[in-house]
C-alpha cells in the first residue's frame, strides 16, 4: 500500500487523511468522540481531495477555483499540525510503543479531554466551511470546464525559421547529416535529446530541409504531450495524401497497417518531433517498414530513455544537444537585438554579458530576452539592468517572457504528480548551486515527498525520482561519481525562474534575499511553509524572522551570518540546513533543536565555524539524518536513544571520539567520521549490523588494524566501505585471511593501507564497482583477481615496489576509469582485448624515468582522456612529447593532460 505524500498543490491532504484513519483505529477507542469526529473529517476531506486531484491536472484555473484550492491546501497543513500536536499530547508519536497504556493516567483529566474535543470541533468547522464555499462558488463546474485560449505552439516558429538567422547550428547539422548519410540500407533512427528550448526542433528541421530532396516521401510530424493516436496517425495520412484510406480506417491498428503498407513502396524521411514517452513510440514505430532502401527517421525528445528506446538501445544514434558556446550565444543575442552585422554599444557590453550568463547558452532564453530588449527604444542601460535583475533566481513577472515559460512549463505539466513537488523543492537552493543528489533525496524523504510502496527502500525510490528529473532534462547533471552515477546536479537559471514562480503560486517555498523580502512575508495572505534565506541575507534579515514563521517545515540558510534565527519558533520544522562559506568565523547555535519534535533532517556545513549543539536531543524521535561539518567538541550523549536515526555524518574538527554507546543505534545505516577514533569506537561500530555505508579516516596504532579488519568481517550488509588510515605500515596480515567479507559491497576504499599483495577474497566481490588499493607488489595472478571482477568500473591502484612489472591481459571488461600509480611505467603492457570500455587513464612518471611509455595503448579502443602525473625531477616537455606520440597514432585521438607536482595533492582526496 502506498504511503501518503505531500503535494505542491494539495499540501498535506494525503498524510492528513492517513492520520485521521489512524485515529479511527482500535488504539484510540477509549477516547470518547475522537473516532467519530475523525471519521467525519476523513470523509469530508476525501471528497475535497478528489476535486483537488482534478484541479492539479489543470494548468490554468478559474480564479474562484484557484482561491478555493489554495485555501484548502493551507487548511490541510494547519490541520495536520493540529493532529500532530494532539497525537503528541497523548503520546501517540509512535504506535509501536503502546502509548495508550503509557498515557492512560494523563487522559483521565477532564481538562485534557475537553481540549481534545474542542480541537476536533474546530477542525470539523473548518472542513464544513470549505465544503460550503465549494458548493456556493460551484468549484466542481470550474474543474469540469475545459475552455481556455489556445496559445500558438512555439515549435511552429522553429519549423519555419530561416537558416540564415540561425547561429551555432552548422556543426550539429553537419554531424547529424553524416549519421544519416551512411550506407546502411535498413531503416535508421537517430534521436536528438536535450533540455526544453535548446533548439531540437530547429536542428531537426534544418537537417530535414538539407537532405529531404534525397527521399521520395518526407514528413515532419509534431507529437503532443498526450496524443490521440487515431487523430495523430490520421493527420499523417492527410499529409501523405492518403485520402481514400481515411474513409476506410478509423481504429489505430487499421491506420497503422495502411500507413505501413503505403511506406513499404517509398524511400522515406520522417521527423517525429517532441516525442514524450515510449508507449507512443511503440505505436509510431510500427508504421515504419523494414524495406531496405535507406529510409530514415529523426526523433526529438526531452527524455533520455525515450531517445535510447527509439534508437533500439543504440547509444551511438543518440545526439545530445549542448548549450550554445559563448561566441555563438553572443552572436545570436547581438543579431537579434542590434541586427546582423551591428555591434553592441560599449555601455551595454557588460550588462549584455551578464544577461547571456543568465541564459546559459539556451537558445530559447537568448532569443526571447533578446526580442524583449530589441523592442525597447531607446536602448537605455538602466532598462537593460532592470531586465537583467528580473532574470534567473529572482522571478520576472514580465509578460513578454511568456513564450519561454510556456515551453518550459510543458515539461513541468507533463511530470507525474509525485515528481512535481520534488522539482519545486530545488527552489530552496541558490542560483548556480551544485546540489548533491543524496542530500536532495533525504530532504524529499524528510518532507514526505517520496512515495513508498510494496516495502521498497525510500532512498532507492528517491534516487529514481532524481534520475527521472535528469532524464526529462529538467535538471542538469553537474558531476558524476567514480561509478559513473550523477552525484550532483544544477538547475538552469531559466528553469529555476519557472520553479520559483510555481513555488510562489502554490505557496510552496518562500525565498528571501533581504529584509524587505522577509517583511513582505509577514503581510502575505498565507503562512510561510518553507523558507530559504539566500547568500545576500544579513543579520538584520534574520532578526525579523519571528512567530509569524512558526509553521515553517523546511528552513535553509546559505551564506555568512553571525546570527542564528530563533529555531525554537519553528515548531513544525522537518528539514534544517545551514550552508556557510569556508573560512568564516562564527557560531551556529543549534541548542534549540532539541525542542523540535518533528525534525527529521539536519545538515550543517560550516567549516571552520563552531557548532553549538544541545545537551539533550532524545526528544527528536523522528530524526533520521544528522550531518555536522564544522567544529563541535562533543555530540549529545543521548543521541544513542534516537529510534529512527539512520545517517550520522560527523566531520567535526575538534571531536575526539564517537558518541559513547553508539552500538545502541541499531537503526544506523550510514556512519561517517573524519577524526581519529579509538579501539573502543571501532569495536562498537562492529555491532552496527544494519550499516550499509561506513566511511572512517583515522591514524592507526598497534592493535587497531586487527580491529578494523574484524570490523569489515562483521558488517555483512555493507555496500560502501571507506577506511582511510595513516601510519599504515603496521602489521596487516589478518586482512589476507578474512573469511567473511561483505559480498554485496559496491565500493571499497582502503586508501593508505600499504598491503603486501591483493587479498584473494577481493575476487569474490562480484558487485564491486569502485576499488582503491595500495600494494607493495602486484603479480600477474593478482591482476587476474581484480581483472575478473564483473562490475568494476573504477580502479585506483598504487604499486610501490621498484621494478615491478604490470602485465595486463584480456581483463577488466567494464572498467571505465583507471588510475595506475607505479614506479615502472615502461614495463606496462596493454594487450588486445584489454579494457574495451576504458575511457580515462591516469598514470605517473617518477624521477629516473627513461622516456618509455606503456606498450599497447592503441589497444584501448574506447579511450577518451589520458592524464600523466609528472613527479619532481621529471622534464614535463619530455613527458608530453612521449605521450603525444601515443595520442597522435591512437584511433580515437584521446585528449592529453600533463599534471605538475603541485597538483598531486589533489589526487585521492578523501571525500566523506
Amino acid at each position: 500500500m502506498s504511503a501518503p505524500i505531500v503535494s505542491a498543490t494539495m499540501g498535506a491532504m494525503n498524510p492528513l487523511i492517513s492520520k485521521l484513519a489512524a485515529l479511527m483505529g482500535d488504539e484510540y477507542k477509549k477516547l470518547t468522540g475522537v473516532r467519530r469526529q475523525a471519521s467525519f473529517l476523513k470523509d469530508e476531506l476525501s471528497t475535497m481531495k478528489a476535486l483537488l486531484e482534478k484541479l492539479e491536472l489543470m494548468d490554468e484555473l478559474d480564479p474562484l477555483a484557484k482561491n478555493w484550492r489554495d485555501h484548502v491546501r493551507e487548511m490541510s497543513y494547519d490541520m495536520e499540525n493540529c493532529i500532530d500536536d494532539f497525537m503528541r499530547d497523548i503520546g501517540g508519536a509512535d504506535a509501536k510503543m503502546g502509548f495508550i497504556k503509557k498515557t492512560a493516567k494523563r487522559l483521565k483529566t477532564l481538562r485534557k479531554r475537553h481540549r481534545i474535543a474542542d480541537r476536533m470541533e474546530e477542525l470539523k468547522a473548518l472542513a464544513l466551511q470549505a465544503n460550503e464555499r465549494r458548493m456556493r462558488y460551484k468549484i466542481d463546474d470550474c474543474a469540469n470546464s475545459t475552455t481556455r485560449v489556445v496559445p500558438i505552439d512555439t515549435r511552429m516558429l522553429a519549423i519555419y525559421k530561416h537558416a540564415a538567422g540561425l547561429v551555432g547550428i552548422d556543426g550539429p547539422k553537419k554531424e547529424l547529416v553524416s549519421w544519416l548519410a551512411d550506407t546502411q540500407e535498413k531503416v535508421k533512427v537517430v534521436a536528438i535529446v536535450g533540455f526544453g528550448g535548446l533548439g531540437k526542433t530547429t536542428l531537426a528541421k534544418q537537417v530535414y530541409d538539407t537532405i529531404g530532396g534525397q527521399f521520395s516521401c518526407k514528413i515532419f510530424l509534431s507529437v503532443s504531450q498526450r496524443p490521440d493516436m487515431s487523430s495523430l496517425l490520421g493527420g499523417l495520412q492527410l499529409k501523405l495524401e492518403m485520402k481514400e484510406e481515411l474513409t476506410h480506417a478509423h481504429e489505430v491498428q487499421d491506420i497503422v497497417g495502411r500507413l505501413r503498407e503505403y511506406l513499404t513502396h517509398k524511400r522515406y524521411l520522417i521527423v517525429v518531433d517532441d516525442l514524450w514517452d515510449q508507449s507512443t513510440w511503440n505505436i509510431m514505430s510500427c508504421i515504419f517498414p523494414e524495406v531496405g532502401n535507406g529510409s530514415r527517421v529523426i526523433v526529438t525528445t526531452r527524455m533520455e530513455d525515450v531517445a535510447i528506446w527509439a534508437c533500439g538501445n543504440d547509444h551511438e544514434c543518440v545526439y545530445r544537444m549542448e548549450p550554445l558556446k559563448e561566441q555563438d550565444s553572443r552572436m545570436l543575442f547581438y543579431n537579434r537585438v542590434f541586427g546582423s552585422g551591428n555591434v553592441c554599444p560599449l555601455q551595454l557590453k557588460e550588462v549584455s554579458a551578464e544577461i547571456l550568463k543568465k541564459c546559459g547558452g539556451l537558445p530559447l532564453a537568448i532569443i526571447t530576452i533578446a526580442s524583449l530588449l530589441a523592442s525597447r527604444q531607446p536602448r537605455l542601460k538602466d532598462e537593460w539592468e532592470s531586465i537583467r535583475n528580473s532574470l534567473g533566481a529572482k522571478f520576472a513577472k514580465n509578460p513578454t517572457l511568456e513564450e519561454m515559460r510556456s515551453i518550459l512549463n510543458l515539461s513541468y505539466m507533463h511530470l507525474p504528480l509525485h515528481l512535481r513537488p520534488c522539482l519545486l523543492y530545488l527552489g530552496m537552493y541558490p542560483e548556480d548551486a551544485m546540489v548533491r543528489r543524496h542530500d536532495l533525496v533525504l530532504q524529499w524523504i524528510a518532507e514526505g515527498l517520496v512515495n513508498c510502496s510494496h516495502g521498497s527502500d525510500l532512498e532507492d525510490i528517491g534516487k529514481g525520482y532524481f534520475n527521472e528529473l535528469i532524464n526529462r532534462s529538467l535538471i542538469q547533471p553537474a558531476e558524476t561519481s567514480k561509478s559513473g552515477e550523477v552525484e550532483y546536479c544544477r538547475v538552469h537559471d531559466i528553469m529555476l525562474d519557472l520553479i520559483l514562480s510555481k513555488c510562489a503560486d502554490q505557496n510552496f517555498i518562500n525565498v528571501a534575499y533581504n529584509c524587505e523580502d522577509v517583511a513582505r512575508m509577514h503581510s502575505c495572505e498565507y503562512k510561510v511553509r518553507r523558507l530559504s534565506l539566500k547568500s545576500s541575507t544579513n543579520d538584520a534579515t534574520l532578526r525579523i524572522v519571528d512567530t509569524s514563521m512558526s509553521q515553517v517545515r523546511s528552513f535553509a540558510q546559505f551564506g555568512e551570518s553571525k546570527y542564528t534565527p530563533p529555531l525554537s519558533l519553528f515548531k513544525y520544522l522537518r528539514v534544517l540546513v545551514f550552508i556557510f562559506p569556508f573560512n568564516r568565523s562564527t557560531t551556529v547555535d543549534l541548542t534549540a533543536i532539541g525542542q523540535l519534535f518533528q525534525l527529521r533532517y539536519v545538515k550543517v556545513s560550516a567549516f571552520p565555524c563552531f557548532i553549538d549543539l544541545p545537551t539533550e536531543i532524545r526528544g527528536l524521535v523522528h530524526l533520521e539524518t544528522l550531518e555536522i561539518s564544522g567544529s563541535a567538541s562533543s555530540i549529545p550523549s543521548d543521541i544513542v536513544c534516537l529510534p529512527r536515526l539512520s545517517r550520522l555524518i560527523l566531520e567535526c574538527l575538534s571531536l575526539t571520539r564517537l558518541p559513547q554507546r553508539i552500538a545502541n543505534i541499531k537503526s544506523l545505516r550510514a556512519l561517517h567520521c573524519m577524526e581519529n577514533i579509538s579501539l573502543e569506537d571501532i569495536n562498537a561500530v562492529g555491532e552496527l549490523t544494519s550499516l550499509r555505508e561506513l566511511r572512517l579516516s583515522t591514524k592507526v596504532v598497534a592493535g587497531e588494524v586487527d580491529a578494523l579488519v574484524s570490523l569489515i568481517g562483521k558488517l555483512h550488509d555493507l555496500k560502501y566501505l571507506e577506511v582511510c588510515v595513516e601510519n599504515s605500515k603496521h602489521h596487516c596480515d589478518p586482512i589476507y585471511s578474512l573469511s567473511n567479507p561483505p559480498l554485496h559491497i559496491e565500493e571499497l576504499n582502503l586508501f593508505g593501507w600499504t598491503l603486501k599483495r591483493v587479498p584473494t577474497w577481493i575476487g569474490d566481490l562480484h558487485f564491486l564497482r569502485i576499488l582503491i588499493l595500495w600494494v607493495d607488489n602486484l603479480s600477474n595472478n593478482e591482476v587476474h583477481v581484480v581483472g575478473k571482477l564483473p562490475c568494476l568500473v573504477h580502479l585506483d591502484l598504487s604499486v610501490f615496489a621498484e621494478g615491478g612489472a604490470v602485465i595486463c591481459t584480456g581483463l577488466f571488461q567494464v572498467l571505465k576509469v583507471l588510475l595506475l600509480f607505479s614506479h615502472d611505467v615502461a614495463h606496462m603492457q596493454f594487450q588486445i582485448g584489454l579494457m574495451p570500455s576504458l575511457r580515462q587513464l591516469t598514470l605517473e612518471v617518477n624521477n629516473g624515468w627513461g622516456g618509455a611509455v606503456p606498450r599497447g595503448m592503441e589497444h584501448l579502443l574506447a579511450l577518451d582522456h589520458i592524464s600523466v602525473f609528472a613527479r619532481d625531477g621529471v622534464n614535463h616537455h619530455d613527458v608530453e612529447s612521449a605521450f603525444r606520440s601515443v595520442v597522435d597514432v591512437h584511433p580515437r585521438r584521446p585528449s592529453l593532460e600533463i599534471i605538475p607536482p603541485l597538483s598531486l595533492s589533489s589526487m585521492n582526496v578523501v571525500k566523506l
